[in-house]
């Protein structure tokens, strides 16, 4: 099988080149032979990865310790739910692994568009085949999953040798939420792509119209809402297994992985300038070249050991690839943006300061200080280094110290943005629109202090957050009573109608309340307490409400570990509350021991423990406790925007397509239309 997985990357290989090439060679030539035959590639490219990805998994599930891959992370005893997740494991696998999920991507948008837009996707099938071409030379030359364990005999020959077990699983990689994180992650990863090369299609191809931002929008969408979904369930991962009480750190993975998000978040609030207004044409196209550029440097960090993290793949020399890679591409959109930017000429200008369009404008400023604040930070042990030859790390309080206010300064352009009106917002309409949300945000603040909450930032988010609640529910009940008034619906029936007239308005104040709902949990951080103590059986120890009751330690078995486990009653109010079972596991395939935390959880606070080990000195058992507030309302919060974000990309009913309002000129690149009509005729027969 091995031998089969093989021959499927080689194959795959010549077919994304080919792909590539006839591309280029169709457009250049407008044959239409080259470009069907090109988009025929393109779509094979997934058939032949997923025969490589399915020998590969079957090589785990049949223990093909012949494999060094396999050997490497997978074992006689690892649970079958496991061996799907060691596939993307390490170096090897996750590179196939995210080749895959390109194909599917790639196969996907050349078979939804194969009768549609003859002029554009020519130039969208050449730039995801030149991506995918890129990853399948690493899988064939760099990153080889199929590696084949041996040794040189006296005469010379390799014979292959099958170890009898493998080393198995990394232990901090046997959690279920880890089966589904990292395809969560690469989907948002390779589905930049997408948005990449209908941005980069549409430049080289200077396409009339804003018909490709409205498909860029849409497979951006699809990106950020696996990118955002990985980076929570990354986040829960981190507080469930690590053992250290939070979910956040501000590692350069974690990093790697937020940036991209924050610029695809601006795309979206900025492409509405350019549907409704004709503007930040040039800015929306460098914010999809942007998103895509993270992407890969993100990869880079993640494989390349230039930074050190928990999360990163061992050290290895892949990173001149991506190096490589990626001047290459800033080479390939430089070069685009220069000789065709008069195709990107805005039709509109700001009108006023006070208007949704400067609220737009502002939110992709803060979101874009953001990402650089956070791009410098995690790059700067590596500048350090290469400048100074020693590496500086930047810690969390750097990231906190610069993040936090751009956070709230966010959160406040969140409320603000609904209350304003397009071209210029009239003194009477903000006061009528901000009055009543403002005076809430206050009073909580107000009610907030009188509590005893005096940490600073944690205030203002409660502040805003409140106000941003209020700006929404103002927008939903204002449009509800209008369509009950007409049509005699309930209140709630009126909410369903008007969140369906206007999806896309309505699903993004959705995800604004998980936002807040976010912001609320990440600001309990303030309040949290902790305390680290030993605990015998039979001994007792307080933590905010809680008391904690040691009964005994035991041991357990699991089908690929061994356990020492804590039995701790919790009381509360003198009575019993819970039964927690923290738990040290050893796994003897790896000779690793890691953690397994023990949480209860409200939408008050979770309880956190540990149970870490014997104290050095003592000899007694360590228990470390956490009380953190309001954590579950940072889960609740992403559920929120996922579900925002569903809504926002189901078609509208009863509603006009988006577009600009009359009067706001014309479209750039009208001139080209009669060239485009042409065009299009001469590349209809590739369809």
């Amino acid at each position: 099988m091995d031998v089969l997985g093989s021959f499927a990357l080689i194959l795959a290989l010549l077919t994304a080149g080919y792909a590539f090439f006839a591309g280029i060679v169709g457009i250049k030539t407008r044959n239409p032979l080259a470009i069907r035959s090109a988009r025929r590639a393109g779509l094979a490219m997934f058939p032949l990865v997923s025969l490589a990805v399915g020998t590969l998994v079957y090589a785990f599930f049949t223990n093909n310790f012949s494999l060094a891959y396999v050997a490497e992370h997978s074992s006689l005893h690892l649970p079958p739910f496991y061996k799907f997740a060691a596939l993307w494991s390490g170096q090897e696998g996750s590179l196939l692994f995210w080749t895959w999920l390109l194909s599917i991507y790639a196969f996907a948008v050349l078979f939804v568009n194969r009768r549609k837009h003859p002029e554009l996707m020519p130039y969208v099938g050449m730039v995801m085949a030149g991506v995918e071409f890129f990853f399948l030379l690493l899988n064939n030359f760099a990153a080889n999953p199929y590696s084949i364990l041996g040794v040189v005999s006296a005469s010379g020959g390799i014979h292959v040798v099958a170890q009898a077990n493998g080393q198995g699983l990394n232990p901090l990689l046997q959690y279920p939420e880890m089966v589904i994180h990292p395809p969560m992650l690469y989907l948002g990863y390779t589905g930049m792509t997408v948005p990449f090369a209908f941005a980069l299609g549409a430049l080289l191809a200077r396409y009339p119209g804003e018909k490709w931002i409205h498909l860029t929008r849409r497979w951006m969408m699809l990106a950020w809402l696996f990118l955002g979904c990985g980076i929570l369930l990354g986040a829960h991962w981190a507080y469930a297994v690590l053992g250290w009480g939070g979910y956040w750190e501000w590692d350069p993975v974690e990093n790697a992985s937020l940036m991209p998000w924050l610029t695809g978040t601006a795309f979206l609030h900025s492409v509405m300038m350019q549907e409704k207004r004709g503007m930040l044409r040039v800015w929306n196209v460098w914010l999809v070249f942007a998103s895509f550029l993270l992407s890969i440097l993100g990869t880079f960090l993640t494989r390349s050991g230039v930074v050190s993290s928990v999360h990163a793949f061992a050290q290895s020399s892949i990173g001149p690839w991506f190096v490589s890679f990626l001047v290459f591409v800033v080479l390939v959109c430089v070069v685009a943006y220069v000789k065709n930017r008069d195709y990107l000429r805005s039709d509109n200008q700001l009108d006023s300061i006070v208007s949704r369009e400067s609220s737009f404008l502002f939110n992709n400023l803060v979101l874009l200080a953001a990402a650089f604040a956070v791009l410098w930070g995690t790059l700067f042990p590596v500048i350090s280094e290469a400048v100074q030859g020693s590496k500086i790390s930047v810690g969390p309080p750097f990231f906190n110290r610069v993040n936090v206010p751009i956070a709230l300064f966010l959160l406040l352009l969140t409320g603000v943005g609904p209350l304003l009106a397009w071209r210029k917002t009239s003194l009477e309409s903000l006061r009528r629109n901000f009055a009543w949300p403002m005076a809430g945000g206050i009073a909580a603040g107000v009610l907030a202090y009188s509590f005893g909450y005096r940490e600073l930032y944690a205030l203002v988010c409660m502040v805003l957050g409140v106000f941003v609640v209020l700006t929404v529910a103002s927008e939903f009940l204002r449009g509800a009573q209008v369509i009950r008034s007409h049509s005699g619906l309930n209140f709630f029936q009126s909410i369903g109608r008007l969140a369906m007239r206007n999806t896309r308005r309505y699903g993004g104040y959705v995800v604004h309340l998980g936002i807040v709902l976010v912001f609320v949990g990440i600001a309990g951080q303030a309040f949290n307490q902790q305390k680290k103590m030993d605990l015998p059986p039979g001994s007792q120890a307080s933590i905010g409400p809680y008391t904690l009751y040691c009964q005994n330690f035991d041991t357990a078995n699991g089908p690929n570990y061994t356990a020492e486990r804590a039995t701790i009653e919790v009381f509360r109010g003198g009575r019993p509350a819970m039964m927690l079972f923290p738990e040290r596991r050893f796994f003897p395939d790896s000779g690793v021991t890691e953690t397994m935390v023990s949480i209860h959880s409200t939408l008050a606070h979770d309880l956190y423990v540990v149970y870490s080990g014997p104290n050095p000195q003592t000899n007694l058992p360590v228990i470390h406790a956490y009380l953190n507030p309001l954590v579950k309302w940072i889960w609740l919060g992403g559920l929120v925007m996922v579900l925002g974000t569903l809504l926002a990309m189901l078609p509208s009913r009863g509603s006009a397509p988006p577009g600009r309002p009359e009067g706001s000129g014309p479209s750039a690149g009208a001139v080209a239309d009669t060239e485009s009509r042409a065009r299009s005729r001469v590349l209809e027969g590739a369809r």
